[in-house]
């Protein structure tokens, strides 16, 4: 078993070596603009997962799913050269969903935005209705000045 921080650095020298065989190896046609974003290796360094990103419509993104798909020989191949490990992982390949998931907050963020809009200006020149502070009393004005001394018999 190896440690959790020997992991994360064969991760991101994994995550290189694929993202410069993907430019300068695999020729293939159906590999689009791609990105390696990320790249996670288990504790035993036995399994590799790539995620990646695809620049394009959907058609593009089943495209270069194929593509890295049947050059996965290649790259694993190209990962054993280049690293130490006794053992060379076994690579997966995850289509990246996080640019998709921004997208989808950003949206939500511009409609709460338009919302607190509306809000605020319905509430542009809006009054109390029973004034500032409905519920203070005269006692409670008596309570602010401090307390009151009683006399000692």
């Amino acid at each position: 078993m190896a440690d959790a921080a020997r992991a994360a650095r064969l991760a991101d020298r994994i995550k290189v070596i694929v993202a410069q065989a993907l430019e300068r190896r695999i020729k293939d046609p159906r590999l689009g603009f791609v990105t390696v974003t990320d790249a996670r290796v288990t504790n035993d360094l036995q399994h590799a997962t790539l995620y990646y990103t695809v620049y394009g419509d959907e058609e593009q993104r089943e495209e270069t799913a194929r593509a890295l798909e049947s050059a996965k020989g290649i790259l694993r191949s190209e990962v054993g050269k280049n690293i130490t490990a006794r053992l060379t992982p076994t690579l997966t390949f995850v289509a990246d969903e996080i640019p998709a998931d921004a997208a989808r907050l950003e949206t939500l963020l511009r409609s709460a935005r338009e919302k607190d809009a509306q809000v605020a200006a319905q509430a542009e020149g809006a009054q109390y209705a029973a004034g500032e502070d409905a519920y203070r009393t005269p006692s409670d004005e008596d309570d602010a000045e401090g307390p009151r001394s009683t006399p000692q018999a």
